[in-house]
């Protein structure tokens, strides 16, 4: 008999397509609500978790919803039908139907939605506007000891039986470096070489291991006990998240050959479905080379791209003032409405899920529209 999918399952491809380290500090990804031991047979995916949506949801016995933008953003201090928000959930939860979002999480990704614009414009070797950090969860942190070199490997034994020294499929990782160091015991110390009193040189080895959170307590007191000294030289060193190539906020990308902004915007009526832009560029002869976007709303990131050259910029939506400045510094912007620079990615991600769970059916909600209309 098949096995049948669940909750935990679904998040797991999604985060496999989306790692959760590459979302925003500020925003909230994840699942958000549900249970995950809950069977899931029936998905639907979503930009915008409005009451329409929901409704369709319940009505259509789904499992699972994947919304797009994060239906919990702000922290919550209650959950009642006091608002509409909640209201929402609360019937969501009660249908037993889960949420899950992966928002800024699937712009940053390799093959995300921002990769996806940027096909759409005809633009080649994407790369991040500003590079996503990440840290594997067991090198998060370096454990420095210095030691007798007969006690070296003892130690390393201890620091990796209790969890470090794992990086990526390696475990019992380490480096030593033959070091000359001095002490001095004071009084009443019993110190392992030579005696209380006298300054003291010796050869060491310095050994250096990973770790992660999780384990640096039960490591550290690993070294304490089996170290040889009376004093044991003990260094935590939190270790910084490193740049990921090809993952990040928005993207810079070539056109080859150059275009205008004319022809990216008729580019764009065509890969979005959409025929609702709004731009300025005051050269519409200029053909443009490189080009920055951001989906939904990439203000924050317009002096970046500048900076890095480009000279035509594509997002959802922009305040007023941001058009402003980048029209002062020459650059050219469309502005194609936020949700229309997302919402065609849910296709790509409906076939992705459905090779990573082909037991589940993932439909597209049919009430999850632009908000807005022109008139």
């Amino acid at each position: 008999m098949p096995e049948i999918s669940n909750v935990g399952a679904l998040v797991a491809a999604i985060d496999a397509i989306a790692p959760p380290e590459f979302a925003e500090p500020w925003d909230n990804t994840g699942l958000l609500l549900g249970l995950s031991e809950d069977p899931v047979s029936r998905v639907m995916l979503c930009i915008d978790l409005t009451d329409a949506v929901a409704d369709e949801a319940i009505r259509r016995e789904v499992d699972a919803i994947v919304a797009y933008h994060p239906p919990i953003f702000a922290p919550r201090t209650s959950l009642t039908d006091a608002d509409p928000g909640g209201a929402r959930l609360l019937g969501l939860a009660r249908a037993g139907i889960a949420v899950h979002s992966p928002h800024t999480a699937a712009d940053a990704a390799i093959g995300g939605v921002n990769d996806w614009l940027l096909e759409r414009l005809g633009g080649v070797k994407g790369t991040a506007i500003r590079t996503a950090r990440s840290i594997r969860p067991n090198e998060r942190f370096k454990i420095v000891t210095f030691t007798p070199p007969e006690a070296a490997e003892s130690i390393r034994c201890a620091i990796s039986a209790a969890g470090g020294g794992r990086i990526g499929d390696y475990d019992q990782c380490s480096t030593t470096i033959d070091i000359s160091a001095t002490f001095r015991g004071g009084e009443g110390t019993n110190p392992v070489v030579g005696t209380a009193g006298h300054l003291e040189r010796v050869a060491e080895v310095r050994l250096e291991v990973v770790c992660g959170a999780s384990c640096l307590n039960d490591a550290l007191a690993a070294v304490r006990r089996v170290h040889p000294y009376e004093e044991p030289p003990i260094e935590v060193h939190g270790l910084e998240p490193q740049p990921v190539p090809g993952v990040g906020t928005g993207r810079l990308g070539h056109l080859e050959p150059g275009a205008t902004t004319v022809a990216l915007i008729d580019r764009l009526r065509s890969g979005l479905g959409s025929d609702r832009f709004t731009f300025h560029d005051a050269s519409s002869r200029r053909r443009h080379r490189l080009v920055g976007l951001c989906a939904g709303s990439g203000g924050e990131l317009i002096d970046d791209a500048i900076d890095q050259g480009c000279t035509v910029f594509v997002t959802g939506e922009l305040k007023h003032h941001d058009v402003l400045a980048a029209a002062s510094r020459g650059c050219a912007v469309i502005l194609a409405g936020h949700t229309n620079t997302e919402r065609g990615w849910l296709k790509v991600l409906r076939k992705r899920l459905g090779k990573a769970l082909p037991d589940v059916v993932f439909d597209l909600s049919r009430t999850d529209a632009d908000p807005l209309r022109t008139g």
